[in-house]
């Protein structure tokens, strides 16, 4: 994993303590140009992976990255699914089977791909989700939402946790096997879980035999937004075998730059950091800062959300 990964939130006006900044971050960011602009930044400061949700506007900024390989040759995508909204408003103007085939990958070169294979891919999610068979549903919606990084480079496919921790809630956790083995198999990736209670989701992995996972979970020194406390994830940093990407290391503005990140950089496990920026500066002081307490190389960067 690289050490410090770059986020989407800023692109889609979240901010986690101000509607108010989090307004103004989506008025500033309406047009593509835009959100390419700090992401050539990001390049240009030595951030070259982009950790993102499968948002539409994210369609095309996947096209904009495979129409100018000689600028974006060693930029990776971290995609994290499923984007919740985006299949709810589906289902909402076309129904169940218009939404099925809206998101239906079109043109696949792998075997079973191109026309008769979409077909086939429509009617197994179709028939999966009648019959409520989960691992149809599940490698279905990874596959649909995989279609827009068609030729691009994506190491690691992260889960949400929207469907992570409603699953973890819910007792479903074989669901947590058959993403990684899909991801796995079908696309030889990664495959990565964001959570917001990571104490709970770390031993349920490891019961199914997921070895040395991949988890984006939320760790700061001031406790924000870590579900069951600072305690509880101090004790999971210390007792479980996993690689931990970092996000909301800063609090949302709560803690001092310096002190955040000397404090997240201590902690055992803490592979990889994710941080949002909105100004080159912003991203170049936060590289900076991690460089003094992780060794950093130009080549070893990377972008989140």
């Amino acid at each position: 994993m690289d050490r410090l990964i770059f986020g989407d939130n800023q692109f889609f006006g979240i901010n986690h303590m101000s509607e108010e900044k989090a307004r103004a971050q989506a008025i500033r960011f309406q047009a593509d140009a835009a959100v390419i602009a700090v992401l050539d930044a990001a390049i240009d400061e030595g951030v070259r992976s982009f950790m993102c949700t499968t948002h539409d506007r994210i369609a095309r900024l996947c096209d904009h990255v495979r129409g100018h390989p000689e600028r974006y040759g060693e930029f990776r995508f971290y995609p994290g699914m499923p984007y919740a909204h985006k299949y709810a408003n589906a289902v909402t103007e076309d129904g169940m089977l218009g939404a099925l085939s809206r998101f239906m990958p079109q043109n696949d070169a792998r075997p079973g791909g191109g026309r008769a294979g979409g077909i086939a891919r429509l009617m197994r999610g179709g028939l999966s989700l009648a019959h409520g068979e989960v691992e149809g549903i599940a490698t279905f919606l990874v596959d649909a939402e995989m279609k827009m990084f068609a030729g691009l480079a994506t190491p690691v496919i992260f889960l949400q946790n929207v469907l992570v921790d409603l699953l973890l809630g819910l007792g479903a956790h074989d669901a947590f096997r058959i993403f990684d083995a899909h991801v796995r198999t079908r696309y030889g990736a990664e495959p990565g879980y964001i959570t917001m209670n990571m104490p709970r989701l770390l031993p349920v992995l490891e019961r199914l035999g997921i070895d040395n996972p991949i988890v984006c979970t939320t760790i700061n020194k001031r406790g924000f937004r870590m579900s069951g406390g600072i305690d509880a994830y101090t004790r999971a940093l210390e007792r479980h075998r996993f690689r931990c990407v970092a996000m909301s290391v800063f609090a949302s503005g709560a803690i001092p730059p310096e002190e955040a990140i000397e404090w997240v950089c201590q902690q055992p496990n803490v592979e990889s950091i994710v941080f949002g920026a909105s100004t080159r500066a912003n991203i170049r002081a936060t590289r900076a800062l991690v460089a003094r307490h992780w060794a950093l190389d130009h080549a070893a960067v990377a972008v989140s959300g």
